[in-house]
């Protein structure tokens, strides 16, 4: 080869390379232009991010939502242009379903499923056979829905609700052992305020949940039960938890009747109050309280909730006090739930010397769920208290009728 021809062929070489570079500039520079125009998200940008980059599908399923005149065309494009883009099967059905072409619109829903099993597709199948009152197919979409839970299924079980407000048919058809989907459908109950159904479901997560983060929403369903007064639900659920190891706890009443275990955050375990001038804690001698003379003329210091099957009963406890007089309004007391009538109480509580003490009671027919309560309210013509108080045990016992 001549010094001419090499020197030919390392100019050709710099141009070809020059014009790769060059190229690849450009290239960028377009593919850069395009993703400025469409992120200005305006008809005019979107086409003119068309006009540079005509391959992209995602551009004609933008305009599409900016162009409605054009939709059904730019929704067709976007479908040659990525065959297997389910979400322009999805748009483009329910566009059709609105215009009234329902063949259409099934077929190309059914497409999107075929291409994508994810949540979206089964959920917009479910609701185009809501819309077309196809209430077995939508009770297989629904299902199918369930089977791939999202992180917001409310608005599927609002669906299911519109068509039949059961909870327990909607728990039948689509609730499986999902323990996500169990929690969502539980929460999904207390919103409308189905608790004996929240508390069948409550029951199942227990089955199949964690302990370890499902407490606290077994918690607040009991807390619902007991606050709407259906005991027998609560207690019902309660003691599953304590059957399935959930919990430790005491199936009789009441619950921790030594404080011997810190109390759990729910009403059948002891709510311990503390005041300015009062303060109350569980401890190796049971629960100990403190008065400084200070706190309120009328408060709790401890309280638990209690069912019981209607009989007769007496109330066993031992105490101790130190620098409290009697007659002072230092007294256990039985309450009735929803109210604050007193159905039974004891003596009133002073005893330098460790003491026992108890006091009889009935539980009537319809009035299962009471409260449990240790009271102090000053009595007439006393100073408020000052001083100490130890329960170290506190029990229930059945009396022959």
């Amino acid at each position: 080869m001549t010094r001419f021809q090499s020197r030919f062929f390392a100019i050709a070489w710099r141009t070809i390379i020059a014009s790769i570079l060059a190229f690849g500039v450009w290239f960028s520079w377009t593919l850069a232009r395009a993703d400025y125009l469409f992120r200005l998200n305006t008809p005019e940008s979107v086409r003119a991010a068309i006009r540079l980059e005509p391959d992209s599908w995602e551009y004609y399923m933008r305009l599409a939502l900016l162009d409605d005149a054009h939709a059904e065309q730019l929704l067709e494009t976007a479908i040659s242009l990525d065959p297997y883009n389910a979400e322009a099967d999805i748009e483009l059905g329910l566009r059709l379903e609105g215009a009234g072409n329902y063949r259409a619109a099934e077929k190309l829903l059914l497409e999107a499923y075929a291409i994508d099993h994810t949540y979206l597709p089964r959920w917009s199948l479910t609701n185009f056979y809501f819309r077309r009152n196809n209430l077995p197919s939508f009770w297989t979409w629904a299902q199918s829905a369930a089977e791939m839970p999202s992180d917001n299924m409310r608005p599927l079980f609002e669906l299911c609700w519109r068509v039949s407000p059961d909870p327990n048919e909607i728990e039948r058809r689509i609730v499986n052992n999902n323990p996500e989907l169990i929690r969502q459908y539980l929460d999904f109950l207390l919103a409308k305020n189905q608790l004996p159904a929240a508390a069948e479901v409550a029951d199942r997560l227990s089955e199949v949940g964690n302990p370890r983060t499902d407490d606290p929403e077994m918690y607040s369903v009991i807390d619902r039960l007991i606050a709407a007064r259906e005991g027998d639900a609560a207690k019902a659920l309660w003691n599953g938890l304590i059957d399935k190891h959930w919990v430790v706890a005491d199936p009789g009443a009441p619950n921790n009747p030594n404080f011997a275990r810190d109390p759990l955050p729910v009403g059948f375990d002891w709510a311990v109050f503390s005041y300015p001038g009062l303060h109350s804690w569980p401890g190796p001698s049971g629960l100990e309280t403190e008065f400084s003379g200070g706190q309120p003329e009328n408060c709790t210091i401890a309280q638990q909730t209690i069912v019981l099957p209607p009989g007769n009963y007496e109330l066993e406890y031992s105490y101790r006090t130190d620098e409290i007089p009697p007659e002072t309004g230092l007294r256990w007391q039985f309450i009735a739930a929803g109210s604050e009538t007193v159905l039974a109480e004891s003596a009133d509580l002073s005893s330098e010397m460790m003491n026992r003490g108890n006091f009889e009671f009935s539980i009537q027919p319809g009035a299962s769920l009471v409260h449990l309560r240790l009271q102090y309210r000053r009595t007439l013509g006393t100073p408020r208290i000052s001083g100490t108080l130890v329960v170290p045990s506190v029990r229930i016992h059945a009396r022959p009728s």
